[in-house]
């Protein structure tokens, strides 16, 4: 199949706005060509370092702007990472994910502790995954040579949109980040989030961001928002599943290698609107019960819904 990177807002909008069967029935097609054996890969994601971000995005409990009910704690051990890391494995994760509530990557022994984490949750045979904000071409060059295997920075939402979610960088700064990243030989993993306040445009303005970069990012996290007390964004109305839908069947047909992942705000969806996303064309999922800091299904529920869908946990790459 062939990939485009020429696609335009009218396209995007003109897809998401398909009758939702023939959208469906496209969106799955699409995916059926391109990942024929039908796995789901299982992410596991772990807060290392919660709160006190200087960054004031409107979404997220860990700003330091907020008062929250997520209390800050220094960053985690190495020790303590690679042993969830082991969990998660256990569990059947294949990609272990660690966050930290930075703005930007300090050199020095904190980012120097991110760096031996990242070496030893790959000698575990983990596919390695950090988030950890703004990071520069030699830092992205040094978790590279740790064995970094994709780096997650998301653009959020459309470039007209962001100025509204956050003041205190701008949509240019997450895209140099990516370019930095796609520079040092790390793969990509960027989305977003709907039901910020943003319009459909927004949301076709942000699948234009994501599928006009050359190549694709490897992965596509789609979030709805979790309304978090203290957060500006808390009083927001909840996402309408079948929104959650379209954004996750265009996104897969614009970007048909890609990995859509189906991310934050599941816990507040029925098992039936899970289905559909995974029919739509998400085959990849965050495992275990708790997103950095918000809540997500537990294992054994994710496990039947993967079940009843009738696919497969993708199982870990060759060594």
């Amino acid at each position: 199949m062939s990939l485009r990177y020429d696609w335009t807002r009218a396209e995007a909008r003109e897809i998401h706005d398909l009758p939702l069967f023939e959208l469906l029935d496209r969106a799955r097609g699409v995916h059926l060509a391109s990942f024929p054996n039908g796995g789901v890969q299982l992410c596991t994601l772990i807060s290392v370092k919660t709160g006190g971000c200087p960054e004031d995005c409107a979404y997220c409990p860990q700003s330091a702007h907020y008062e929250t009910p997520v209390a800050g704690q220094k960053m985690l051990s190495v020790d303590d990472v690679v042993a969830s890391a082991r969990r998660a494995k256990e569990a059947g994760a294949t990609r272990f994910c660690m966050g930290a509530a930075w703005r930007e990557v300090k050199s020095g022994s904190a980012f120097d502790g991110v760096l031996e984490m990242v070496r030893k949750v790959k000698a575990e045979g983990l596919e390695t995954c950090v988030t950890l904000g703004m990071l520069n071409q030699e830092q992205a060059s040094k978790l590279k040579a740790a064995g970094l295997d994709a780096y997650n920075h998301n653009l959020d939402t459309s470039r007209e949109h962001y100025k509204s979610i956050i003041s205190t960088r701008n949509f240019d700064d997450r895209l140099s980040t990516l370019r930095h990243v796609r520079d040092a030989g790390i793969t990509v993993c960027t989305g977003g989030i709907i039901g910020m306040g943003e319009s459909i445009d927004d949301r076709c303005g942000l699948l234009i961001s994501l599928a006009t970069l050359e190549p694709h990012p490897e992965s596509v996290p789609i979030n709805a928002l979790v309304r978090v007390p203290g957060t500006p964004l808390e009083n927001m109305p909840p996402v309408e599943p079948l929104e959650l839908v379209r954004m996750i069947a265009a996104a897969r047909i614009m970007m048909p290698k890609s990995r859509v992942r189906l991310s934050a705000g599941r816990s507040d969806l029925s098992r039936e609107a899970q289905l559909m996303c995974l029919y739509a064309g998400a085959n990849s999922i965050f495992y275990g019960d708790t997103l950095l800091t918000t809540p997500n299904p537990g294992e054994s529920t994710d496990d039947a819904l993967i079940r009843e869908a009738g696919l497969s946990r993708e199982a870990p790459a060759a060594p």
